[in-house]
């Protein structure tokens, strides 16, 4: 019987039909905390560029609303990897779910806490007895604004959380928030369309945990080792085509993503994006390279905080034979 890298390397020459390298194709889907925007153009570039496809991958995404319902779709087994955020990961942990971490997607926290210059809101101590808005209460927004308020001594209680979805500026224009828990690039929207001056409290200056992970099951870790390298090798690729043609990417994503239609406005996202997926340790050792120190750290915060009971052991957890060069 031919072997998958016998037809891969045959596929590779274009000595292989196109039906059957379709064929050959082993499907994996990616359940994200999102819709396929533009943040996400990686995993939505394989019909032009076929990064997925030159692996053997057949790559489907499954949308979400926050990295909790990300973390659902592959317990339901309607995934195969969660694109998912640290919380949402240590809340699963927690629970007694056996799942890894494989990927690094942004070593970069990027999350925020926004509101009017007429709010008086200046630092995270000013956020007490205020109202505040979160995408959604899986969302790694909620569980950013949880950090940050822990590092002024105060918890949920403190505050009353409003959830007000993904485009959530339109609440705090009207009113209806003192202040909305969002991201960088949902700020960036924000001021495209109209958010005018506002203060902004970036979590990264309280604690720069990852803000996204490729999450599995250990179960699908131990079934399907194969495919999920190459996943990760695809999805490495993709990003460092992201990030040495922004805007190609920027193109692409204009008819891909379902948020793509102002070109110059992916680029600025796609450009957030990049800077978001680079760090110290992935110069490095190269894209998707996992911190499980700053993990661990954010982990024992979590426990502090008493959104997880358990102490978390993520060097455990941190599954790296996946990466290039391992």
């Amino acid at each position: 019987m031919t072997s998958r890298r016998h037809l891969l390397a045959l596929a590779a020459l274009g000595l292989l039909p196109a039906a059957a390298i379709a064929q050959q194709r082993d499907r994996l889907v990616v359940a994200g905390w999102s819709k396929p925007i533009t943040e996400v153009t990686p995993l939505l570039v394989d019909e032009e560029k076929g990064f997925y496809r030159s692996q053997g991958v057949a790559l489907e995404y499954v949308p979400g609303a926050g990295g909790g319902d990300a973390i659902r779709n592959i317990l339901s087994g309607q995934a195969d990897v969660a694109f998912t955020d640290p919380g949402s990961l240590f809340a699963a942990l927690d629970k007694g779910e056996k799942l890894r971490a494989i990927y690094d997607i942004y070593p970069q926290n990027v999350f925020n806490v926004v509101s009017l210059k007429k709010s008086g809101i200046r630092g995270p101590a000013d956020l007490k007895g205020k109202r505040i808005g979160v995408y959604s209460l899986a969302s790694g927004t909620r569980q950013n604004l949880q950090l940050l308020l822990h590092q002024v001594g105060l918890t949920e209680s403190d505050v009353t959380i409003v959830v007000t979805g993904l485009l959530n500026f339109a609440p705090l224009l009207q009113g209806q928030v003192d202040a909305t828990a969002a991201t960088d690039t949902g700020l960036l929207v924000g001021r495209r369309r109209g958010l005018g001056e506002v203060e902004v409290i970036e979590v990264g200056q309280f604690l720069n945990v990852s803000s996204d992970l490729f999450v599995v099951r250990e179960e699908t870790l131990r079934a399907r080792k194969d495919v999920l390298r190459r996943f990760v090798r695809a999805y490495r690729d993709a990003a460092a085509w992201m990030l040495a043609q922004p805007q190609e990417a920027a193109t692409v994503a204009a008819r891909r993503a379902i948020d793509g239609s102002d070109p110059a406005l992916n680029l600025e996202v796609i450009r957030l994006r990049n800077a978001a997926s680079v760090s110290d340790l992935t110069k490095r050792q190269g894209l998707g390279a996992m911190d499980v120190a700053s993990l661990q750290r954010a982990a024992d915060v979590y426990r502090q905080l008493g959104l997880v009971k358990q102490r978390l052991d993520m060097a455990q957890v941190v599954a790296t034979d996946l990466l290039p060069g391992h």
